[in-house]
């Protein structure tokens, strides 16, 4: 890509004199290296291609982006890093592409790129390639809509619950009423206590699902003290040990001997458990074996779930914390929302891998240092003055 200045440099040559020459070529080459120290201070990525899609040029983002070195790929054709670009169409005047890549390594981004051409009077120079990092920005996007939506079904949920519960409280008075009745009738009235019984059971579960509404849209602050987490593990293992033993599941507990106290909210934190020791129990409906594993370090304890069950498909796993996304035909959906919702309150993380048929890994990152908002001293009087 060789500039009009330098070819009238080239036929102006015969005329300079040597010292003109020289002193021409260092400033060629100090403004070649202020050029390539600002492209290199960039964060967007900057690729310079010839007529042919070679490249002469990368600075340093666009060499971390992709994980590649500079000297190797200059010389190279782009065509053999990016696919589908068609160089004939690149060369008609005005042309620009524009695309989104993601890229696996050196680390997993979301990239979005476009092409242009440089264009002299007749033909084009060459091309430049410009990349932005967009995955930040695409990460607070996905977080706003999951925002947006939790707020609908926040006020949806409000709304049924209201509507509901008040039918429900109505029809419990009615069957406490019928079940005095029933003990006065005596054996006459054994017959019915079946059907009393059911519809009793019915309106408990229902209540049960608006509770479970409540629980994994209501904002609720955890009230934080220092808590052995292997106590709250093996206590839920305790209570849940029905549940285990009908599923023919075997639990095994390698948690380290030395894991901290650490900040929590043992209700909410035995909920959580409650609900992922559950969900790895009736993924197993043939049996199988839950390993739950604890380890930590010095700013935060890690908790893994895996399970060999059934494993979670590709297109379920996109779904996966979305009210009434669900694999069984009875949830509803709520359970992974909730222990999200706890997690993150507690300041933590909750991460799922899963592999179809393969069982499901679902790891906790929890802080061991309860985060509190540091106030700034006030101004001294002079320094107001």
């Amino acid at each position: 890509m060789r500039s009009a200045f330098i070819d009238k440099l080239i036929k102006r040559m015969d005329r300079l004199e040597p010292g003109e020459v020289q002193g021409i070529v260092l400033e060629l080459l100090r403004e070649k290296g202020l050029l390539e120290k600002v492209f290199d201070a960039l964060q967007e990525g900057v690729i310079l291609l010839d007529p042919e899609g070679k490249v002469t040029y990368v600075n340093r983002a666009a060499c971390q982006f992709f994980g590649m070195e500079r000297d190797a790929v200059v010389g190279q054709q782009l065509a053999q890093g990016v696919r589908g670009l068609d160089w004939e169409e690149m060369r008609q005047p005005g042309t620009v592409i524009s695309r989104d890549l993601e890229v696996f390594y050196p680390e997993s981004r979301q990239l979005n790129f476009y092409i242009t051409a440089i264009d002299d009077t007749n033909s084009a120079m060459g091309f430049v390639m410009l990349i932005r990092d967009v995955t930040e920005t695409r990460k607070r996007t996905e977080e706003q809509i999951e925002s947006e939506r939790l707020n609908a079904f926040t006020m949806l949920a409000a709304g049924v619950a209201h509507e509901l519960g008040n039918p429900l409280n109505s029809l419990t008075i009615h069957l406490q009423l019928l079940e005095r009745r029933l003990k006065k009738m005596g054996a006459k009235g054994e017959a019915l206590r079946e059907h009393l019984d059911v519809a009793t059971g019915e309106i408990k579960r229902l209540d049960g699902i608006i509770s479970q509404f409540l629980a994994a849209i209501r904002p609720t602050r955890p009230q934080l003290q220092r808590t052995q987490i292997s106590d709250l593990l093996e206590e839920c293992l305790r209570v849940l040990k029905p549940e285990i033993e009908q599923a023919g599941v075997t639990v095994r507990l390698d948690l380290r001997a030395d894991m901290p106290a650490m900040p929590l909210d043992p209700n909410q934190m035995k909920q959580a458990f409650h609900n992922l020791i559950r969900n790895a129990c009736q993924a197993m409906a043939q049996g199988g074996t839950l390993t739950i594993t604890g380890t930590f370090t010095d700013y935060e304890v890690r908790l893994s779930f895996d399970d060999t069950g059934k494993g979670i498909s590709a297109e379920q796993m996109g779904r996966l914390f979305q009210p009434f996304a669900t694999t069984r035909s009875t949830g509803t959906g709520l359970g992974l929302l909730i222990v999200r919702r706890i997690v993150r309150e507690h300041g933590g993380e909750i991460d799922i891998e899963s592999r179809e048929g393969k069982g499901t890994r679902i790891t906790l990152w929890m802080p061991l240092v309860e985060k509190k908002t540091r106030l700034l001293e006030a101004p001294s009087p002079s320094a107001e003055r």
